[in-house]
């Protein structure tokens, strides 16, 4: 069975920075892509960063230059880098891995991210 698991969240004061792991396991997952999603209450889920199965890399307008994300295929693991967080970037975030056309997404079960100012 496919499991993602996060883990990095926590609890920072505004500045200050995370890093997020996506551990995959139960498949293969080097042809697809992989990304962040994050959600915060009152909101609808929204894309953070995505990375390729050929690398390439896209980022929402609100966290860009200061968010990293990657992979490695070796671990089967992705992760976002966040830097100069902000309050407004408290939200559960979520790992997710885009299939093909017509197969439904993985999702993982979602870490806390919590900035205070």
């Amino acid at each position: 069975q496919v499991q993602l698991v996060e883990s990095g969240g926590g609890l920072v004061q505004s500045g200050g920075s995370l890093r997020l792991s996506c551990a995959a396991s139960g498949g293969t997952f080097s042809i697809y892509a992989m990304g962040w999603y994050r959600q915060a209450p009152g909101k609808q889920r929204e894309l953070v960063a995505v990375v390729s199965s050929g690398g390439i890399t896209n980022y929402a307008d609100s966290v860009k230059g200061r968010f990293t994300i990657s992979r490695d295929n070796t671990k089967n693991t992705v992760y976002l880098r966040m830097n100069s967080l902000k309050p407004e970037d408290t939200a559960v975030y979520y790992c997710n891995v885009r299939r093909s056309i017509g197969l439904a997404d993985y999702w993982g079960q979602g870490t806390q991210v919590t900035v205070s100012s």
